[in-house]
This record gives C-alpha cells, structure tokens and sequence, in this order.
C-alpha cells in the first residue's frame, strides 16, 4: 500500500483513525523524529505520545518535517498523573503545546486517575481549555468503568476515549461493553502485549492460515472489536507489517478462536493504577 492507500484503508472512530503510531519508550530524539515521519510518509494519520514519555518536542519535530499537513493528523498526548490538580492542567498542557509546536491537540488524555486527580478539580481544567480551543476531545487513560461514570457525570466535554491496555491476552471485555454503551472510543496501548502475542499458538495458527504475523492477526481482532490501536514501532519493518493489518478479514471462526483465549496477561500495571481494574 502506498501514503494514500493506507490512509484511506483505515477506518475511522468518529474521526480517530483506529490505526495510530505509539511512542511510548521511544525516548532517543532522532529516532522518534523518524520514526513519525516515516509512519506519516506510510499514511499513518494517528500519533500518540505523553508528558512522561519526554520526546513530545521530537514528536512535534517529525510532524512538522513531514510531507503531510499538520491538520490531516490526529495528534494526542496525555497530561502525567503528579500534574492533574487544575493549576497544573492548565501550565503543563500549555507547555505540551509549546513543546510538540502545534496550537491545539486533538485529544488531551488525563494518563492515570491517581492522586492528584480529582473529577471535579482535574475535569474543569480540561473543559477550560477545551473552551479556550486548546483541545478538541477530553479522554482518559487507564480507568475502569467506575472513574468513567464518574468523570462523564462531572465533564462538560463528552468523554471521547479511554485509553488501556488491550491485546488477545487482555481482552477488557466488560470494559469493552462499558464503552459501548457510553459512545466512549476505546484506544489500545501495547496492543501487542510487548511481543507476547508472537507466542501464542492460537495467534500462530491464524497468522499461518492467512500467512501473516502474529502482530496483524492482533491488530486485526482489536479493529474487529471497534478498538483503535496504537502500536510502538520504530523500525520502517515493523511500522510496514503494522500497517498492513488493515487489509487482513478475519472470519468468524478466528475471532471465536482469539475471543477464547483462556490466558489474562497485563503487562503494565504500576503501584498507583486504580483497585479493581
């Protein structure tokens, strides 16, 4: 596929692309630089990135020096959980701006719903800039069912997304459900359980059947799902075999197969992530 095939080929969460470029611990300045423009030149139209993965300016940087303009991309980062008292939203969000050179985001994610983070508090400061054009969409990251009843009771932004963890080996269901019902995008981190999936017989089988990887089989099951997936890669290879998992159907006997899966592995889980996730 070229730039143009893959950005058409990717569907869309309204208007996320459900196909994005993660940049977690892709912290070395040059390399994250190109490994954005390389995935914009592919036809990637989705970045991710946060305060704490500390490589936003080099994220701004392959944004910028792409052949792609800047308002074809759909551009989000997270506000660091130590930051989400409203003073703090407000200053760090600002020096996001500064730091990626853009003037707006389209998603602004509260990272983790820990102390500081209160609802109220925490919610009205994105509101603010969300009044003030500073971001287009409110989400959250890493909160269960609970916290997003919560938050969507106390925002006035709509809660867009949350953004989790989510693989054949995670499968979130009852938070895929939750969701759902509350037209909140879900968006997948480690969507490939940090290399776990290649691992996995079921996966194995079905990669073989259609003569693919392990990688596109899991990325094709979270789309199948309504999940937008945002895998870290660096490597033109690896942002290459991502992307072609759009081209990959897989039929109802390998989503059943995948759907049980009878293993939970998470791979992140922090001291601070909420009880009961």
């Amino acid at each position: 596929m070229d730039q143009k095939q893959l950005a058409e080929r990717v569907p869309t969460a309204r208007g996320m692309p459900m196909l994005g470029l993660g940049t977690w611990q892709n912290s070395d300045p040059e390399q994250c630089a190109e490994s954005v423009r390389t995935a914009l030149s592919m036809g990637y139209r989705h970045i991710d990135t946060a305060q704490v993965y500390g490589n936003e300016a080099s994220v701004g940087e392959g944004i910028r020096t792409a052949s792609v303009d800047r308002e074809q991309v759909f551009l989000a980062t997270k506000v660091w959980y130590e930051q989400l008292g409203y003073d703090d939203v407000i200053e760090t969000t600002r020096e996001s701006l500064d730091r990626l050179g853009v003037d707006s985001v389209d998603l602004l994610y509260a990272h983790w719903p820990a102390d500081p983070y209160d609802a109220e508090e925490t919610l009205s400061a994105f509101d603010e800039l969300a009044d003030a054009g500073l971001i287009e969409h409110v989400g959250m990251s890493n909160f269960t069912p609970e916290l997003l009843e919560t938050a969507q009771s106390v925002s006035e932004a709509p809660i867009f997304a949350n953004q989790v963890e989510c693989h054949p080996l995670l499968q979130q269901k009852r938070l895929r459900d939750y969701c759902a019902s509350n037209d909140i995008r879900l968006v997948a981190y480690s969507p490939l359980a940090r290399g776990a999936v290649f691992d996995v017989p079921e996966l194995q089988e079905i990669a073989e059947k259609h003569g693919v990887s392990e990688a596109q089989v899991s990325l094709a099951w979270l789309r199948e799902k309504g999940i937008t997936a945002i895998p870290k890669a660096t490597g033109e290879d690896h942002l290459r075999d991502n992307a072609e998992s759009v081209t990959l159907s897989l039929d109802d006997g390998d989503i059943s197969t995948i759907d049980n899966i009878d293993r939970e592995d998470r791979q992140i889980n922090p001291s601070f992530a909420p009880d009961s996730w």
